[in-house]
């Protein structure tokens, strides 16, 4: 095979590229980590604008349809999403902080008590040491935790630097969301124009046959994350309003506050499930182990429904990601990113599974289709 002077220069070219790329690997991971962190409140904007783009494309289908003027029902659709964002927002900080603080409360005051029963418990034990259990009796849980309570609060520092920082790190991240809401905006209200704009450049710096490749995968990811977040978005709501009204009829605790959670913790496949369960059972337990008990029973009977007949309906099918590559990417995802990759990894597995399966599909076709041309010929 002769190789034209091009190719060997474009090869040589490459080798060292990446040899500069590995030999100064930490100057170029720090250099990427710092424009990562400065480009943080335009991609946080394009995430906005992503969520904020799917309910806009719903009201101009339902609602805002019949009106000729597109730019004003832009802006509006624009409004009624921010609007119904913050709605979601708020009302899920009503539901779930004063019955957070209640529990907080609660927790500390039956903490001495809880103590208490533990060091009598260990009393009646035979093996445990006499003088170990006269030392435990005769401390005084109350005023040792407050002790601790004191050291804790001591050892962060004056009151003043404390003050500062927590004023820092909030006027910090609400610039930041305030920059990222501002460019979400452009975005949104500018995005056909942005569309085309792109489409031009792509169409004039790239190959036809490559640009039509590239929209069919952005078209893919767009449908597997788009058709997610809609499923998770309806399936949450489901699970979190029937865990509450269940709560509410076997009288148990917290019953507004662990149905918001359930439902936000819904967000996380198969996970988000357990999450849900565990800090409800756990608040519960202050409250009541027998209503901690009967909590979990109920969720289990909750989450048997959610996944057979809910889960299947609402995302199931939507996605078409068989329930083990779903495992799959919940485990990747988390382990390389945490909860944030558990929430991508569904999505581009599914965006993955279904570029294989149409172009294994595509193949098969094709195969087929010269099979049947050969036999014609031969014919």
């Amino acid at each position: 095979m002769n190789l034209s002077s091009k190719i060997c220069l474009k090869i040589g070219g490459s080798i060292f590229l990446l040899y500069l790329a590995i030999h100064y690997w930490p100057s170029i991971s720090g250099l990427i980590q710092t424009l990562l962190g400065a480009a943080f409140p335009l991609v946080l904007g394009c995430i906005l604008a992503y969520v904020l783009n799917i309910l806009m494309s719903f009201y101009e289908r339902t609602i805002l349809s019949p009106f000729k003027d597109k730019r004003g029902c832009s802006l509006i659709s624009l409004v009624a999403a921010i609007v119904s964002l913050l709605a979601i927002v708020v009302a899920l900080i009503s539901l779930v902080i004063p019955e957070l603080v209640a529990c907080i409360q609660l927790l500390i005051s039956q903490l001495p008590s809880a103590l208490d029963w533990l060091v009598d418990y260990i009393s009646s034990l035979d093996f445990v040491s006499k003088d170990l259990i006269a030392t435990l009796e005769g401390i005084d849980w109350k005023s040792k935790i407050g002790d601790v309570f004191h050291i804790v609060t001591s050892g962060i520092g004056s009151v003043v630097d404390v003050v500062i920082t927590t004023l820092s790190s909030l006027m910090s991240g609400l610039i930041t969301l305030l920059m990222a809401l501002i460019f979400s905006f452009y975005l949104l209200l500018g995005r056909k124009r942005l569309a085309a704009q792109s489409t031009r450049v792509l169409r004039h710096y790239m190959r036809p046959h490559h640009y039509e490749k590239l929209m069919y995968v952005l078209q893919v990811l767009n449908n597997s994350f788009h058709r997610y977040i809609t499923g998770q978005c309806i399936e949450a709501v489901i699970l979190g309003t029937l865990c509450a009204l269940g709560m509410l009829a076997l009288r148990l605790p917290y019953a507004t506050m662990i149905g918001a959670l359930v439902g936000f913790t819904a967000l996380i496949p198969i996970a988000g499930a357990y999450i849900g369960a565990g800090v409800g059972a756990f608040m519960i337990l202050m409250s009541s182990p027998l209503k901690a008990l009967i909590f979990l029973v109920f969720l289990c009977l909750l989450q048997q429904v959610e996944g057979n007949l809910i889960y299947p309906k609402v995302v199931g099918s939507s996605l078409g990601l068989p329930g083990i590559w779903v495992l799959a990417a919940v485990t990747v995802g988390g382990g390389v990113m945490g909860i944030p990759g558990m929430l991508l990894g569904v999505p581009l597995a599914s965006a993955l599974y279904t570029l294989l399966r149409n172009d294994l599909n595509k193949s098969a076709r094709e195969a087929v289709s010269t099979a049947e041309s050969q036999d014609t010929d031969n014919k």
